[in-house]
């Protein structure tokens, strides 16, 4: 691996008013020396804006921070961003998110996800860059039925349009990086959550739904498991991984053995939904956004499967120990008191 100084660099992070852009582009710009951010976002209309521009003023506040409002499926505009700031490493985190989202709306994922993709790809082929790091997915697993999951498992089993994006995310990277030797990264996140966090997720929407007195549903009658990773973590293996670039190198054929590679981050613990719902109900009455009394049972409705969904994500992530000696370790109950506190400040 190749260690890539972040100190004194231009660093575009794409999807940057996003909940896990936001957080990256906040701790580069805290931490690192002289670093320029350069922000990409279209501020879509996916989920409540407001959140987004929460987000965006932190950000904005910062004199070594460029935010650019734009859509990485316009090839013209990030070719001329690219021009014009040169970044050293790319964060590619613009993506269309949800899986149920890409059951009504095929389009927005092969927008964002493929094309926007590919124009990053285009771009670090054009003005070479040190290290491309962009999000993949758990959900590329699909209907695999070994947990946990290890990066070396087949992945040829998308059980949804979102999935397979991502996996083509993947195989776009890794023929760009044996084609012309960039150095990329996948990150294949698992169910990050935190404050600020994406209303579509669940601990995010139940949250609103016992507010409003309404009736939560938990899916496969509670039986679903999930490897919730808290957003600090996903931005502490980020920022890790950016900092080590696959090495470049030839193969006997003359041409670049890809620089390419492809890593887990996720808790290592996957969580029964009932277990997990039944720690946000406490911790929303413990911030006060729930009252003492609030009556769980009459508010929760166990359902079936929802076509995409999967019954259970749990990572591997013996091989981002092995590379960066990290892997998550914020508990459950930590990470929902952080964001039940922030949710109380937020709406309340």
């Amino acid at each position: 691996m190749s260690n890539v100084d972040l100190k004194n660099k231009t660093i575009l992070v794409t999807g940057a008013a996003g909940f896990i852009g936001g957080y990256l582009a906040q701790r580069l710009l805290d931490e690192v020396e002289s670093v320029k951010v350069i922000g990409i976002d279209n501020m879509n209309g996916y989920y409540d804006v407001s959140l987004k521009n929460f987000r965006l003023k932190k950000l904005t506040s910062y004199s070594t921070f460029t935010f650019i409002k734009g859509n990485i499926a316009d090839k013209g505009l990030i070719i001329s961003l690219f021009e014009q700031y040169k970044p050293q490493v790319v964060v590619n985190l613009a993506a269309q998110a949800g899986v149920r989202y890409s059951i009504t709306n095929p389009d927005a994922y092969v927008e964002s996800n493929l094309i926007g993709f590919f124009n990053i790809l285009e771009a670090c082929r054009n003005y070479p860059v040190e290290h491309l790091v962009y999000a993949s997915s758990s959900s590329v697993y699909g209907s695999n039925k070994k947990v946990p999951y290890s990066i070396y498992d087949k992945v040829d089993n998308p059980v949804s349009l979102y999935a397979a994006t991502k996996k083509s995310n993947e195989l776009m990277a890794h023929a760009y990086s044996k084609l012309y030797n960039i150095p990329s990264t996948g990150l294949r996140f698992f169910t990050v959550y935190g404050p600020a966090g994406r209303p579509d997720m669940a601990y995010f929407g139940f949250t609103n739904k016992l507010r409003e007195g309404k009736t939560i549903q938990i899916f496969n009658y509670g039986n679903c498991k999930r490897d919730f990773t808290y957003v600090d973590d996903i931005v502490e293996g980020v920022i890790r991984v950016m900092q080590k670039a696959p090495d470049r190198a030839t193969g006997e054929d003359g041409l670049p053995l890809p620089p390419y590679a492809v890593y887990n981050i996720g808790n290592n613990s996957p969580e029964n939904l009932l277990e997990f719902v039944d720690i946000l109900q406490q911790e929303l009455v413990r911030a006060g956004v729930l009252p003492e009394d609030y009556d769980f049972e009459a508010h929760k409705e166990l359902v079936p499967m929802q076509p995409g969904d999967v019954p259970i994500t749990y990572a591997d992530t013996t091989v981002l120990e092995r590379d960066f000696g990290f892997k998550p370790s914020t508990s459950l109950r930590d990470g929902l008191r952080k964001f039940a506190e922030w949710y109380k400040e937020f709406y309340i």
